[in-house]
């Protein structure tokens, strides 16, 4: 589907097949039944606070399913996501009002292809099930009218965009300007300038001149803010020695996780039901006879192999003559078919997994360290209580460490750098909290990840400081050096770039005089001619030898060198120019040698050019159709229920 690009909405996909697809494949989804109360209408076409609440909380899910964390509805609106979706759903009322003035509808037929050929409704045999129907409306707070009647205005939207956005094809100057853009190549030879291409090495200047290069570039000497935090602490490691475990709780443990250490031998096993035994066993013939692999036949199925996938399974599992064969086999391979509580199926042996026996006296060290932690943290937790009431009666973190087990400690906090893995900075509860802290917050007590908690108290915001010159004066006389060193090196390579002008390598020799021609070595003549004569006897010294790269594509690199390279040769209009490339420090010269046009008549040409097609084509498209949207919104009558969207807002969870 095409993305549209008016602010606050999202993919066409949405609007174009409502909660098919999004509005069914959430999850933790909240039944919205009876919301009939109007959050807003498009001319006759209106939207209730049961579709408003169910696809928020559908985003909301996806949010929470991108993140690994829950995402609220008060975060969604920080975010504009509650004004994107109701820009979606007044997208949808739009287009369905136009569809309904202009007539624009689908037959019970579509709708009944569209609703069996949805993914979310099949069941195990990859067939529509309708219990699997029922119940994914029944959570979605819906019944079948009124998903079948949503369905209907869907696919009248689908039929409103494709014939807007259909019918607008690329200019092919356009695509063939682009392809030519894209697959040229070319040849460019390039060194790097390096220090030991100068005369020398870049003395330390005096301190006059370093203290001024402090005080110039003050920004480079400057310790960050600093958070002066005193904290109290406690965690499951500080009171596992005061944790006592006697064998009978740890055999307990063990007792209790039992089939972590005991597990007998077992297969990853798949299974692929069928309508009939016939159509099994004709599937398992072709397979033993090698005509098809077995995965084929799932996928001749409308399956995957993830939708067949038992997991791990024992014999005891799978139980009768099923467990007995597929035990049997001694490598990977498929059996059957033999009866399920799905139908007839054959079962993929997918891996052997050895039996599990660990011993109670070979598992004790894994236990009593896990177990230790664990009444550590509980221990934790029976006390939090108490660690709270005194805070909140305005006891001071330095009479809490004295009256409890918490530790007492303080920290320069520097909320940029990274997070040391010891210390309580490593905790990322403890570095949200220090960044946020007042100095006028009182303390409270915070859980960290292991199950530990603390407190902390703002004692000073110490603002960023110029360091003293004696303290940095190391750093400063190296940071002046380096700057010098790279200026030195960028007038190198703009000099030797400029004795490489096209107009002087490529300047007609001047004419040689009879006498110097004639010269020999030790034999020369005065005034120019001599000069040429004794060149080679006392050459200068050469520059050092480039490299060359021939073919270099807009997406290609060289190895070893910055991306600014390439950029610039790429850039450059005329082979034999020569460019300083002043990237991350190091100076580069780069020659354009060859500019290579594109080959428009190669293989690589037409699959470039179908790619650009495609993508001139949707932008196009895309365009269109949100011109179209705009104008069909700025044409209707819209109502807006700002009360009716904010109750409709508490129903998500």
């Amino acid at each position: 589907m095409a993305n549209l690009r008016t602010k606050g909405k999202s993919t066409i996909v949405w609007v174009l097949m409502g909660m098919l697809v999004l509005g069914l494949g959430g999850f933790g989804v909240t039944n919205f039944g009876g919301g009939q109360t109007e959050v807003g209408r498009v001319g006759d076409t209106k939207i209730t606070a049961g579709e408003y609440a169910r696809a928020l909380q559908n985003q909301i899910n996806a949010y929470s399913q991108q993140t690994g964390q829950p995402f609220t509805v008060q975060q969604a609106e920080s975010i504009g996501l509650t004004q994107q979706v109701q820009s979606q759903l007044f997208t949808a009322a739009a287009l369905s009002e136009e569809a309904r003035k202009i007539g624009v509808s689908v037959g019970d037929q579509k709708v009944a292809d569209t609703i069996l050929q949805a993914p979310n409704f099949r069941g195990p045999n990859g067939q529509f099930d309708r219990t699997a129907y029922g119940e994914m409306l029944r959570r979605q707070g819906m019944d079948e009218g009124e998903f079948e009647a949503q369905i209907r205005e869907d696919e009248a939207r689908l039929i409103l965009q494709r014939a807007v956005a259909t019918g607008a094809p690329a200019p092919q100057p356009a695509i063939d300007q682009t392809v030519r853009w894209m697959l040229e190549s070319r040849d460019v030879t390039w060194r790097e300038i390096t220090a030991d291409q100068l005369a020398g090495p870049v003395e330390r200047p005096n301190d006059e001149t370093l203290k001024a290069w402090h005080q110039a570039n003050a920004e480079r000497f400057t310790a960050p803010e600093l958070r002066k935090i005193t904290y109290v602490w406690l965690t499951p490691d500080m009171l596992e020695g005061e944790v006592e475990l006697d064998e009978t709780a740890l055999r307990a443990e063990y007792d209790r996780r039992i089939a972590e250490f005991q597990q007998p031998e077992r297969r990853m096993i798949g299974r692929l039901v069928f309508p009939t035994i016939e159509d099994a066993e004709a599937a398992k013939k072709r397979i033993d006879a090698g005509e098809v692999p077995f995965a084929a036949v799932v996928l001749e199925r409308g399956l995957t192999l993830d939708d067949i996938e038992l997991g791990e399974l024992s014999q005891e599992d799978l139980g009768g003559e099923t467990g007995e064969a597929v035990f049997a086999l001694e490598q990977p391979g498929v059996v059957g078919p033999f009866q399920s509580d799905l139908g007839p199926a054959l079962f993929s042996m997918n891996a052997i997994l050895e039996p599990v026996d660990i011993s109670f006296d070979a598992a004790q060290d894994e236990l009593r360290g896990e177990a230790a932690a664990d009444r550590a943290a509980r221990m934790i937790e029976d006390q939090s209580g108490d660690f709270e009431d005194m805070l909140a009666s305005g006891a001071s973190l330095e009479d809490v460490a004295e009256e409890t087990p918490m530790e007492l400690g303080q920290i320069d906090f520097d909320a940029a750098a990274a997070p040391q893995h010891t210390g309580i900075d490593g905790y990322q509860s403890f570095r949200e909290r220090a960044a946020a802290i007042t100095e006028g917050d009182f303390p409270q007590l915070y859980q960290l990840d292991d199950g530990g908690v603390f407190a902390l108290r703002l004692d000073e915001i110490v603002p960023p400081t110029l360091k003293p010159f004696d303290e940095v004066a190391d750093a400063v006389a190296e940071d002046w050096i380096a700057s010098e060193t790279h200026g030195m090196l960028l007038a190198l390579a703009e000099e030797e770039a400029m004795s490489t002008e096209p107009a002087a390598s490529h300047a007609p020799a001047p004419e040689t005089e009879p006498a110097a021609e004639a010269a020999t070595e030790g034999e020369a003549t005065e005034g120019e001619g001599t000069e040429t004569a004794a060149a080679p006897e006392e050459p200068e010294a050469a520059a050092p030898v480039g490299q060359t790269v021939e073919a270099l594509t807009r997406d290609g690199w060289i190895d070893g060198t910055p991306a600014e390279l390439v950029a610039q040769a790429f850039a450059m209009t005329e082979p034999g120019l020569t460019h300083v490339v002043n990237a991350k420090d190091r100076v580069f010269l780069v020659t354009l040698d060859a500019i290579h046009e594109a080959d428009m008549t190669g293989e690589a040409a037409t699959e470039v050019a179908d790619t650009v097609r495609q993508r001139l084509e949707q932008s196009l498209q895309n365009d269109l159709f949100d011109y179209y949207v705009r104008s069909v919104q700025a044409e209707s009558s819209i109502q807006l229920n700002q009360s009716a969207i904010n109750a409709a807002q508490t129903m998500v969870q």
